[in-house]
């Protein structure tokens, strides 16, 4: 049994109509996926949110709600991710922010663009995501106490 937790946060962050998304490069395939990356030791999962939502796009965006938690194990790799799925509204883009080396680019996409075939998901939780969003299903961030 692994001794390793794999917690990771993810944004849905909307703008007229348009999801702020990332390419990334993983196993030689490119793939799109929320904003998203592991909630460091010692570190609140909603300051996670926005840390890992900056450094992957360049954007400051504040929370605004709770989609849901979900897991997946990587085909790949066999680690099981656990992931808490956070709504957050854009607030300002830095131009001059260094984007994660990790990331290929950030970009807003449709809805249809987020679906269409030729960009491949890096996991079936970016469609989850989106669909529980899209269903406005949100819960309040008072569900969460923050003891850090």
């Amino acid at each position: 049994m692994p001794d390793t937790i794999h917690l990771t946060v993810a944004t849905v962050v909307e703008r007229n109509g348009n999801f702020l998304m990332v390419r990334e490069t993983q196993d030689g395939v490119q793939v799109i996926n929320q904003p998203a990356g592991h909630v460091e030791p010692g570190e609140d999962v909603l300051a996670a949110a926005l840390r890992e939502t900056f450094e992957e796009t360049g954007w400051e965006v504040k929370i605004t709600g709770f989609l849901g938690f979900s897991n997946a194990k990587s085909v790949t790799s066999g680690i099981t991710y656990y992931r808490l799925v956070f709504v957050a509204e854009p607030l300002q883009f830095q131009e001059d922010a260094e984007i994660d080396s990790d990331i290929d680019s950030a970009e807003w996409m449709t809805l249809e663009q987020i679906k269409d075939p030729i960009n491949k998901p890096r996991s079936e939780m970016v469609y989850q995501a989106v669909d529980d969003f899209m269903s406005g299903r949100i819960f309040p961030l008072e569900i969460f106490h923050n003891g850090l």
